[in-house]
């Protein structure tokens, strides 16, 4: 009798790291930072990496207008996201929601590189809309986002507060993926009755799933709202700019702290 209960004590140990281990259950929200992996498939490269014993699927190799902008290989990668049930991609669990930035930094650690495995296929764009045309000018976008389509009929010109926000990649500034949103606050200040903008830089701040708050640089929120500022008086906007920045320290939960990567415009009466 004891000996058989050695036995089941026995396997139960056996399983308790892999059960510690388990991946998070769909609905999860995660956050940490870690080298990328980048693997070959047949049809298009996929990126992956690993986090607390788990694989994990980020997006596909694409082009520059992509509204998943790809890791870099030699710099780890900030991944937010929440987990998935939806079926593996590249042998990784999925996450929706997802949001990557590369870290500023070069880490010599991250290089791995996986060959083409059978066992793994991607569609070309498993995580849409996927690589796009390819619009990068600036040209405008009623919805303040990414490229796209020109509105065939311009809006009724607005009366009251307008808001718009501009997010950032961690520790960077403006980049290819900003012309758009850029154009729509030159479009709707120029079609509205504002007399005045307030441009507010904020300093990102995340709080990721080990409990690390993860800030960045002290001067980020200064140094966005002022690039803001020149590019948009550079443009074309006349109305009189009062520039300020903080931190999101405060407001980081894990919780869509990307949003805390930010300069928030507003055209004011």
């Amino acid at each position: 009798m004891r000996a058989a209960q050695h036995v089941r004590f026995a396997a139960v140990a056996l399983l308790m790291p892999s059960l510690l281990l388990a991946a998070p259950a769909p609905g999860t929200r995660i956050s940490f930072v870690s080298c990328p992996i980048l693997r070959d498939t047949r049809s298009v490269p996929c990126w992956l990496s690993d986090y607390q014993s788990e694989r994990y699927y980020l997006t596909i190799q694409s082009d520059v207008s992509a509204e998943v902008q790809p890791p870099l290989m030699g710099h780890q990668v900030l991944v937010e996201g929440v987990v998935s049930d939806a079926k593996p991609i590249c042998g990784g669990v999925v996450l929706s929601q997802v949001h990557l930035s590369a870290m500023p930094e070069i880490d010599a650690n991250c290089r791995e590189e996986l060959p083409a495995d059978d066992r793994y296929t991607v569609d070309f764009a498993p995580r849409p809309p996927g690589p796009s045309g390819g619009r990068l000018a600036f040209t405008a976008d009623p919805s303040g986002g990414g490229a796209g389509p020109a509105p065939r009929q311009a809006p009724t010109p607005a009366t009251g507060p307008q808001k718009f926000d501009v997010y950032f990649d961690f520790d960077k500034g403006v980049s290819f993926r900003h012309p758009s949103a850029l154009s729509s606050i030159l479009n709707a200040a120029r079609r509205g009755t504002a007399k005045r903008a307030v441009i507010t830089g904020v300093r990102g701040a995340h709080k990721l799933s080990n409990g690390t708050l993860l800030l960045e640089a002290a001067n980020t929120g200064q140094r966005r709202a002022e690039e803001i500022a020149r590019l948009l008086a550079g443009a074309g906007l006349t109305l009189p700019a009062e520039v300020k920045w903080t931190s999101g320290e405060k407001d980081a939960d894990g919780v869509d702290d990307w949003k805390s990567r930010r300069v928030t415009v507003e055209l004011l009466p």
